[in-house]
């Protein structure tokens, strides 16, 4: 089949990360918001009435039935990221789902056998595998700008003045800072080092049984390590560097959706490399998917199914050996 000229998206779920991804896609001359979907049909309008959305579901089962869709993008909070792909994608629809993929591997193999029966196009959300400062980041670190690389350090913690009742905190959403914020670190790692060979990690736990504060170290068959932290708590420096043995690249905050970073020699800045990002960086995943939809492919080879399993193979390690269980 020919690819239609525009690729018709359907937003599944209406929050803030929904929001922001809908405004990108909206930058897109060759994207349409087709739908939305939400379980509350006034909260769908409003959403629709927001952004000029044509039609506006009232159920998830409504945007997967819906004919005029070719791919939905799940939103939802990650404790509902299986319920609502698993949906999509038994309906023969291409889905983009947010980051965490799922709580745990097993539901990401299920999402990944579900795709490969469907046919369809699956890929996780991760933005950071997609922006350019990253990918050229990637591109510098293999052809040897800072040597052989040794270390990765990433820390992504954010304090949230929050109580209890927030999904940040509440195991029944998946909440703590590993699934929320440290994927990152560990995609950047990934990135650099491939599979570790070693996983270790500590952690604080809020009162309700969730990771406040995480500290993983990653332990590489060639010999790297990666000394990772996350934290819903701490106002930390969301940076990372990735040191070699010539030199090291240094991203400044926002190491997750970075314009640039800085190559550095000792005490002396080699370069500083601009690559910015567009609209507010989201839309390089969506322009990904819908350049792996025309292509025909099923999976983005920047955010293989393969990777996202290995990180969240990683993350059920770090949650098993930390003492994090969620319900079910």
């Amino acid at each position: 089949m020919t690819p239609p000229a525009k690729i018709r998206w359907g937003i599944l779920a209406t929050g803030a990360i929904a929001a922001t991804f809908t405004e990108d896609l909206l930058t897109l001359e060759d994207a349409e918001v087709a739908a939305v979907a939400s379980r509350s049909p006034d909260t769908a309008r409003a959403f629709a009435d927001r952004y000029d959305i044509p039609r506006a579901h009232g159920s998830w089962a409504e945007l997967a039935a819906d004919p005029d869709v070719d791919i939905v993008y799940v939103a939802t909070p990650h404790s509902a990221h299986h319920e609502a792909a698993a949906l999509c994608l038994d309906a023969g629809k291409a889905v983009l789902c947010e980051k965490p993929l799922t709580l745990d591997a097993a539901q990401a193999e299920d999402l990944i056998r579900r795709a490969e029966a469907a046919g369809v196009f699956f890929m996780e959300a991760m933005w950071t595998r997609t922006v350019p400062a990253i990918l050229r980041m990637v591109e510098m670190v293999r052809a040897g700008a800072i040597g052989e690389p040794r270390l990765v350090a990433a820390d992504f913690s954010v304090h949230f003045d929050s109580g209890p009742e927030h999904r940040v905190r509440d195991p029944a959403l998946g909440g703590g800072a590993l699934l929320d914020l440290g994927v990152y670190p560990l995609a950047i790692s990934r990135l650099v080092f491939g599979e570790p060979s070693v996983v270790r990690a500590a952690a604080t736990l809020t009162p309700e049984g969730v990771d406040e504060t995480t500290a993983v170290t990653l332990v590489h068959p060639g010999g790297g390590i990666a000394a990772l932290t996350c934290s819903i708590s701490a106002d930390g420096t969301w940076s990372a560097t990735v040191a070699g043995t010539k030199g090291r690249i240094e991203f400044g905050r926002y190491f997750t959706s970075p314009s640039g970073f800085s190559v550095f020699r000792g005490d002396d800045l080699v370069e500083r490399v601009e690559a910015p990002f567009l609209a507010q960086g989201m839309v390089h995943e969506a322009i990904e998917a819908q350049r792996c939809i025309r292509a025909g492919l099923q999976q983005s080879p920047l955010a293989p199914w393969s990777e996202t399993l290995a990180v969240m193979r990683t993350m059920d390690e770090v949650r098993a050996q930390v003492g994090v269980v969620y319900p079910g």
